[in-house]
């Protein structure tokens, strides 16, 4: 009889595995995951944050959400818009809290990306300035082009992209078309850029899990580090080192395409303040460089504009957005497709299984275990993806890895499948065949892979 027991209980526990090794990873975003499907899907709050704290979650959704204006207005605390800008407000980017795209061919504006530019730190000023600040902004533009000005005044000037194609072919002869862009700006509204600027666009990346990405521990990102590659993996990620500007010292960087920002508090301030023209305690200056008098000229929305108060709530916001589960995680096809994941090497920089940091002021996001598809460490790319700008550390190959989950909801959110720094990429696959640099032997890899296989990678991608 006990022979038939263990026998029987051997079977059960055959057939429960999958299900049972899998099923912490179904809350990507361990407690704080939603189960929501739709446009809406990026735009909860965390579903372990408790309803005296949806009030605060309320009130900076509202500051994330609708327009600023231009001084003077009866609308005082949203007023002080520009005079220079990208956008009016967080969510024109951050389409329903979600991805950005490049412009569209018949669109007279980026919205939704914007670009970063700078110039080379050449003279003994500026290479001490670089150590601060990380970039040498460009003299007459800054160090982002605003595409947008309050009316009857002049943008900075229009993002033009065009493409060309690149042809890529797997193993059994299917070939993939995709698309390089060549990034220029025309309609130059205030004279010359220095013939030495870089230039970088950038499509805004979703708003899902910041607050459980900032909560991941310093010691863990440095235990995650490989500079050296010392383990001969050919991956050697880097922490990027940033000026907070609230410390006044360096940090660990975690946000941005190049992990520019230390904290959700730093990269807000710095967002309302380039791309939507307002000042902070943070940034007390407006974004006007010293060759444009159009800031001066112009009346303001106070000193500062956008107070701690509201800086302080968009931040809790931006903390708690909480990110949707996986799904169809026990499907075969996509169990096989993890297996690849896994055996390609993708897990060497889209980390799993990492245990946010103890904070009894945040206690939603506190000791949570998540599965974010990141380790917000530095990688060379290769020369495709390169936009030979350094940010910081960061050279002009190098970009943060950016968190796969809730990758599988970018068509229901945002209605599109534009993926990478710049959204040259129109669906996943095409995002991994840019890969190279440290990630070329993933790559290669993949090339390998037959249609069954690369249906079921895609497959378990989309379940994330």
């Amino acid at each position: 009889m006990m022979r038939f027991l263990n026998s029987s209980l051997a079977a059960i526990v055959v057939l429960v595995s999958p299900i049972l090794v899998h099923a912490n990873q179904i809350k990507t975003g361990g407690n704080t995951a939603v189960k929501k499907e739709g446009a809406n899907a990026f735009s909860l709050p965390a579903a372990n944050l408790p309803m005296s704290k949806r009030l605060d979650f309320s009130v900076g959704n509202s500051f994330f959400r609708n327009p600023w204006v231009q001084a003077p207005a009866s609308t005082d605390a949203r007023d002080g818009l520009g005079p220079l800008f990208n956008t009016n407000g967080c969510q024109n980017c951050h389409i329903k809290d979600g991805r950005g795209h490049p412009p569209e061919a018949d669109d007279l504006h980026a919205v939704s990306m914007l670009v970063r530019l700078s110039i080379p730190a050449m003279t003994p000023e500026q290479k001490k300035a670089y150590i601060k600040d990380g970039v040498i902004p460009e003299p007459t533009y800054g160090g982002q082009l605003q595409d947008f000005a309050l009316q009857d005044q002049k943008p900075e000037g229009k993002i033009n992209i065009q493409y060309s194609d690149v042809t890529v072919a797997f193993e059994d002869g299917t070939k993939v078309t995709l698309r390089k862009p060549t990034l220029s700006i025309t309609e130059l509204g205030y004279g010359d850029m220095h013939p030495d600027t870089m230039m970088s666009a950038r499509v805004a990346p979703p708003m899902i899990g910041l607050g459980l990405l900032e909560m991941i521990p310093d010691e863990t990102l440095l235990e995650w580090q490989d500079e050296q590659d010392a383990n001969n993996d050919g991956v050697s990620g880097k922490v990027n080192r940033v000026w907070d500007v609230q410390k006044q010292d360096f940090a660990i960087g975690r946000f941005g395409w190049k992990a520019g920002q230390p904290t959700l508090m730093q990269q807000n301030a710095a967002a309302f303040n380039g791309d939507i023209g307002l000042t902070s305690n943070l940034f007390p200056n407006e974004n006007c460089t010293s060759n444009q008098s159009i800031c001066d000229d112009l009346p303001n929305g106070g000193k500062p504009e956008v107070s701690d108060n509201i800086l302080d709530f968009v931040e809790f916001y931006t903390q708690h957005l909480a990110v949707p589960i996986r799904r169809n995680v026990n499907a075969p096809q996509v169990l096989q497709g993890q297996a690849l994941f896994e055996q390609i090497g993708c897990q060497s920089c889209h980390k799993t299984n990492v245990k946010t940091a103890r904070n009894a002021d945040l206690p939603a996001l506190s000791e949570q275990l998540i599965h974010p598809y990141t380790d917000l460490l530095l990688h060379d790319m290769g020369e495709g993806l390169a936009d030979n700008r350094p940010e910081y550390l960061a050279n002009g190959q190098e970009w943060r890895t950016p968190p796969l989950w809730g990758l599988g909801y970018t068509q229901e959110v945002n209605g599109h499948t534009y993926f990478l720094h710049d959204g040259r990429a129109r669906s996943i696959m095409e995002a991994i065949l840019w890969h190279g640099g440290e990630a070329k032997s993933a790559q290669q890899k993949v090339l390998k892979l037959n249609q069954t296989e690369r249906d079921a990678l895609l497959a378990f991608l989309n379940s994330l």
